[in-house]
């Protein structure tokens, strides 16, 4: 299957998560539509692939990234630090693909829609209960509500490509 230009999908939903409450929703419905025969993607990865990835983005910053992920240069971290309030706060960009990564990133791991589910709600409960101890790979320290303000901007860039209606 030809790869999609994830910068040019036109009906990616715009998502808004103000809390971790609002994002599990979204999950509840997601789940719904799965269960209905009625979820569809309009990206590259299948749903579960979206969730995987999202949940792993979550526990690497509490159990420590994989081999294969490459530290960021550090003219890299001094450009996105000014990027920093802008991805936390508004969102983060569409096709982003992280260089030297095979497919562009890591964590998409292709299993059963519930299991990714699964692992990605306990992702969440993780991310609620304390913040991870490291600092964020890109941008430093974080406190505890900028990490999951920016784990839920990651969710809304991904499940945005996730329909349920």
């Amino acid at each position: 299957m030809p790869t999609i230009d994830t910068t040019k999908v036109t009906d990616r939903r715009s998502l808004r998560f103000a809390t971790l409450a609002d994002l599990r929703k979204e999950l509840d419905a997601l789940e719904a539509a799965h269960r209905a025969g009625t979820l569809r993607t309009t990206g590259n990865w299948t749903p579960a692939q979206n969730l995987a990835h999202l949940a792993a983005f979550i526990n690497y910053a509490y159990d420590g990234y994989p081999p294969t992920f490459p530290k960021p240069p550090w003219f890299i971290k001094l450009i996105l630090k000014f990027m920093k309030k802008k991805y936390i706060h508004t969102g983060m960009p569409v096709g982003v693909k992280i260089p030297k990564v095979p497919g562009g990133t890591v964590g998409a791991d292709e299993m059963p829609f519930e299991s990714a589910l699964s692992r990605f709600r306990k992702a969440i409960s993780r991310l609620e209960q304390s913040p991870p101890a490291t600092p964020n790979v890109i941008f430093g320290p974080l406190s505890h509500d900028e990490w999951k303000s920016m784990h839920s901007r990651h969710a809304e860039l991904h499940l945005g490509f996730l329909h349920h209606k």
